[in-house]
């Protein structure tokens, strides 16, 4: 054994390559997974708010689903057919249609994030996730200006020096607009909707979620990024001006998968990808 360490020592001073395991790469801390669903389809329906009523909505983007419609069930997303990566994600994403000049543009780069941010650690460590068949509006339809309680905001894809606004902005040439929405990750523990379609959800007050809906969940991101920019005065949404952005979330992804992703990204505080596996 003396003699096999005095080699070793020898190798060393000699110069003599000694072979090294590469260091293991830490997850990044971030809590996070992600669904890239493209555009699907075109419809003045709405699911949530005129449940069995075609035409009865403006119109509206779907992403995900390629089956959803006004008479949408949960039971029709399990079935249906799906664009987003991964494709065990069955639910369906809708928001109204973007028009320049009259004509409708669609979202070229279309991503749904699941997050574990907004609240305290010990929160995000008992994240749930979402009941199968939630529904979830977020955003304010009926705003009528920019000073509007809203919360979508809209800034241009890498312009940062542009600040974001709730209403359209001046994207320089070369770059795209983009469309950011935070629906709430608070739920009432209870209802899968609610009259108003928000109630059964909240937002976290001070880094925590209400005693009303004590039961936090992940914070879906909606990021949508639009081949356009410059002048947005020609800019319009299907429910009016850029303050009336809004969401609707229709979840239909299988129990088990997103338990999986919530226990091994989201409350580890782990980043993962769309196949819910670190990045």
């Amino acid at each position: 054994m003396r003699l096999l360490r005095l080699f070793a020592v020898l190798a060393v001073l000699m110069g003599a390559p000694l072979s090294v395991q590469p260091a293991q790469a830490e997850p990044v801390r971030v809590a996070e997974f992600l669904a890239d669903c493209p555009y699907s389809h075109r419809l003045p329906d709405d699911p949530i708010i005129f449940p069995g009523l075609p035409g009865a909505s403006h119109m509206h983007s779907f992403f995900g689903s390629r089956v959803t419609n006004a008479h949408t069930t949960l039971a029709d997303l399990q079935r249906g057919a799906t664009n987003c990566n991964p494709s065990v994600d069955k639910s369906s994403y809708w928001v109204p249609t973007l028009y320049r000049n009259g004509t409708p543009v669609e979202p070229t780069i279309t991503t749904f994030y699941y997050l574990g941010e907004g609240v305290r650690p010990d929160v995000t460590a008992r994240i749930q996730p979402f009941p199968l068949g939630l529904r979830i509006v977020a955003g304010n339809a009926r705003a009528t200006g920019p000073g509007d309680s809203t919360i979508a905001r809209w800034s241009c894809l890498h312009a940062g020096h542009v600040p974001a606004s709730k209403d359209f902005v001046t994207c320089p040439p070369g770059t795209m607009l983009e469309s950011y929405l935070d629906f709430p990750q608070c739920w009432n523990g209870r209802d899968l909707d609610s009259p108003d379609h928000k109630s059964h959800m909240a937002y976290p007050v001070g880094d925590d979620c209400p005693s009303s809906h004590p039961v936090p969940v992940p914070k879906l991101r909606q990021v949508l990024r639009y081949p356009v920019s410059g002048d947005p005065s020609g800019f319009r949404l299907a429910s009016g001006g850029g303050y009336t952005m809004h969401g609707d979330f229709f979840n239909a992804w299988p129990v088990a998968e997103l338990e999986r992703r919530v226990r091994d990204c989201i409350r580890p505080i782990i980043k993962c990808g769309a196949d819910g596996r670190p990045s």
